[in-house]
């Protein structure tokens, strides 16, 4: 009998959403910094397993918009929680600011009561147990989110080294119901390759530039075909433009004689070529568009609405 279910990851910046469904699909289906922001939209991770089929939604994380794209992303996060058949609410078990039971962060709250309100089964997930000294440290942070939300189950699990990713999976198995499967058995993602190749040229510059330039980058493919070397050989050709918003990020991206630039085609180039199985030919550009992220016109251009 078949079965299927829809889950939403939820939370804030940075909790670990996109490595869990990562590591739960067991491909690189989102890609992964310590950058706020890093998603930027929803997207779809599916497994399959035996005759049940889990679609995850890892959403944007959760924060005050700034700009329009800010305000998409927000959106995304409530269409995420749309049609659901649960959600997984993440947090940390090693935050970056100094965890008070008493006051929550605002946008956990915010979250928590869109949660209720849409009466979505949850189940709390702490991640990062990998970073504590002492697990006795659970309980307060256990304690703390449960007095605003009745959840399903709590679940304290490491993304990074798996440790009790596989009970959250279990768990969220129990709310698949008896219904068709919505990907094919061999499908892990709803994005297109093209998607997939400018996120991993994204991810490169967040992990190599500083905090202030990745927010106000953006790619888009020019070129993306397959064709044949001389030696008859496949290659896959990619041309890409990175936008940014000021002319002092342009120098920032293109680095001392290039070499920054360099360095970042030659990490996306490598996953890609992974990725892909065959080579690959990346030619990357850098070009200003100021104030893109305000621009409804070059967000939809840019796939982000």
């Amino acid at each position: 009998m078949k079965k299927s279910a829809f889950i939403a990851v939820v939370g804030r910046a940075n909790v670990g959403k996109s490595s869990f469904v990562n590591r739960a699909v067991g491909e690189k289906v989102a890609i992964v910094s310590d950058k706020p922001q890093t998603t930027r939209t929803k997207i779809m991770g599916v497994l399959n397993r035996e005759e049940t089929q889990i679609v995850f939604i890892d959403t944007p994380g959760f924060h005050k918009p700034h700009n329009t794209l800010g305000e998409n992303m927000m959106k995304a996060v409530g269409a995420g929680l749309s049609d659901v058949d649960a959600a997984v609410f993440m947090v940390e078990a090693v935050t970056r600011f100094k965890f008070d039971p008493d006051n929550l962060p605002p946008a956990e709250l915010k979250l928590m009561e869109e949660i209720k309100k849409r009466k979505i089964p949850a189940i709390l997930a702490v991640n990062k147990i990998d970073l504590l000294e002492d697990k006795a440290e659970l309980l307060p942070i256990i304690e703390a989110y449960s007095r605003f939300l009745d959840f399903e189950a709590v679940v304290p699990f490491s993304a990074k080294n798996g440790d009790g990713a596989d009970i959250l999976v279990n768990e969220l198995m129990s709310f698949a119901k008896e219904s068709v499967h919505y990907f094919d058995d061999d499908t892990v993602t709803d994005q297109s390759e093209r998607t997939m190749v400018a996120e991993m040229i994204r991810e490169k510059l967040l992990r190599t530039l500083d905090n202030e330039v990745p927010h106000g980058i953006a790619i888009d493919l020019e070129q993306f075909f397959e064709s044949d070397t001389r030696e008859g050989e496949p290659i896959l050709n990619v041309s890409a433009v990175i936008y940014c918003e000021r002319e002092s990020h342009k120098g920032i991206i293109i680095g001392k004689k290039g070499a920054l630039l360099k360095k970042i085609g030659t990490l996306a180039r490598k996953d890609i070529e992974e990725f892909y199985g065959i080579r690959v030919s990346l030619k990357l550009w850098v070009k200003v568009k100021e104030n893109w992220r305000s621009m409804q016109g070059a967000i939809h251009g840019f796939g982000l609405d």
